[in-house]
């Protein structure tokens, strides 16, 4: 089997607003994550709202929209995780040092936007936001660690989503071009891989996992995503001309699905799923065009085609560098009534695979998918591949100073083989960053208890703990990995 190259970037994925914390200090802005509690995988998340009335309320499912003439807000009696995550902002020192210590190439993490821009349209940037990435950065540097940093990581600056209507206004582009010409201007020495926008696409997958998703939500998503794709070129071509040596990607929510029958149209059905909610934003960001279907889809979903069309020579003109995508797990797809749905709570990732183990949380553990994935984007995209975010979501226990989660290391161990085969098969991936790699508050839920990293963080769903740190077993897995490039996986 082909060997990992030599070169090769093992690492780790962060996010700020599930892990940074910190979010009253600093000069930080909100971001709708601050106003978004905790929740389970049985029960949804809800923003938080006062009406000039003074009534305060919360919403009670996913994709709901708070009241027209309400405003978001922190409320007394709801937990918010995202205000501490797991504490990064006082910890940065002490876990880049464990970061080390495993071998990391590269730290995927990204900046909070409002912490740079505390309200998104301010005149000038938070000199201490400026200040406190410089320091990670030079954490980073003297552990000779390469940043990946995503621009934006679902923590918009609150401001421009409740003044401006966020990415359904075009003027967000402006206030995010300048808030990466910052980027750029700030750290140009200090980081040479940049991604825009974290799985752009999931402005409109998620009407793929919810049942009767509203229709004007749905036409909104689309529309949102192609604001941000003109975003992403615009400062693409910016870096492109200002900063040449700076590498721009793209990152799209890994949504993979297989027909779960042979019947032909449910192999049609799943081919449309995958163009619809996964190629038509990677088409975009590498091609730097809509694809043929996009023309269809807009049409089924009374879109006017003029706005899509109206940007054509910026898409053109700022395609990426290289793509990077999450994977996860993979699901299926039918036309057929009556099949197993998989996914667990308040959402359906598809149907259910029976020729695959699931996790507590419902996601089908698919190392072969990540191949064929991987093989399936090279041959379309011919750029370099890196995979930005993998892991199992489980419950871990800590006894004694110890974790034990052989299941994590059965998990990565697979699907680090499955990339060597994808390596062995042409394909020309260049990173993996496994997500979580220290434990951070869950997207999707909020909880603590739904834990993805190889280091334990002492903290629970309700917020109590010591934020100590723990190396689990697959700490010590993983450094073995990474010393061995891949080739000690035992």
């Amino acid at each position: 089997m082909t060997k990992f190259p030599e070169n090769f970037f093992w690492g780790g994925a962060t996010a700020a607003n599930q892990y940074e914390g910190g979010y009253n200090e600093g000069g930080r802005g909100l971001a709708a994550t601050d106003v978004t509690t905790g929740a389970t995988k049985d029960s949804p998340r809800r923003r938080t709202y006062i009406l000039p009335d003074g009534t305060t309320g919360a919403t009670s499912k996913v994709g709901e929209r708070i009241p027209e003439q309400a405003r978001s807000a922190i409320l007394d009696g709801y937990y918010y995780p995202n205000h501490t995550g797991t504490d990064f902002y006082h910890h940065y020192q002490e876990d880049i040092a464990l970061f080390a210590e495993m071998g990391f190439k590269m730290f995927r993490m990204s900046i909070a936007w409002p912490r740079i821009y505390p309200h998104g349209n301010d005149p000038e940037p938070n000199p201490e936001g400026i200040a406190f990435y410089h320091k990670v950065f030079d954490e980073l540097r003297k552990y000779k660690i390469e940043p990946l940093v995503t621009i934006s990581h679902y923590d918009d600056p609150l401001t421009l989503e409740e003044e401006l209507g966020g990415w359904e206004n075009r003027r967000t582009i402006e206030y995010y071009e300048r808030y990466c010409q910052t980027l750029f201007k700030e750290y140009q020495d200090d980081v040479q891989y940049w991604l825009t926008f974290n799985e752009i696409n999931s402005a409109t997958m998620i009407s793929s996992f919810i049942p009767d998703y509203p229709k004007e939500l749905d036409r909104a998503g689309y529309r949102v995503l192609h604001n941000k794709f003109v975003a992403s070129a615009k400062v693409t071509q910016y870096a492109h001309t200002h900063y040449p040596k700076l590498k721009i990607g793209c990152m799209i929510a890994g949504l993979f699905s297989y027909p779960l029958t042979c019947d032909p149209k449910d192999v049609l059905a799943n081919q449309q799923k995958m163009q619809n909610y996964f190629y038509y934003a990677g088409d975009v960001m590498v091609r730097g065009t809509y694809p043929a279907f996009a023309k269809k889809m807009w049409r089924q979903l009374g879109l006017d085609e003029a706005f899509f069309q109206q940007d054509t020579d910026i898409l053109k003109a700022g395609r990426v560098d290289f793509f990077s995508y999450s994977y996860y797990s993979t699901s299926c797809h039918t036309t057929h009534e009556g099949a197993k749905k998989d996914g667990g709570g308040n959402l359906s990732l598809g149907y259910y695979n029976e020729y695959i183990p699931y996790s507590e949380w419902g996601w089908g553990m698919d190392p072969d998918g990540l191949r064929i994935s991987l093989n399936e984007i090279y041959d379309r995209y011919q750029v370099p591949i890196m995979v930005v975010e993998n892991g199992l979501g489980a419950v871990d226990k800590l006894e004694n100073g110890q974790v034990h989660d052989p299941y994590r290391i059965d998990y990565m161990r697979a699907h680090v083989q499955a990339m060597a085969q994808a390596i062995d098969d042409g394909v020309d991936l260049i990173a993996y960053t496994p997500w979580g790699c220290i434990d951070l508050v869950s997207a999707s839920t909020g909880e603590m208890r739904k834990r993805y990293g190889m280091i334990y963080v002492d903290l629970n769903d309700q917020g109590q703990g010591t934020l100590d740190r723990f190396r689990k077993d697959s700490f010590y897995w993983y450094k073995k990995c990474i010393e061995s490039n891949g080739e000690d996986l035992d």
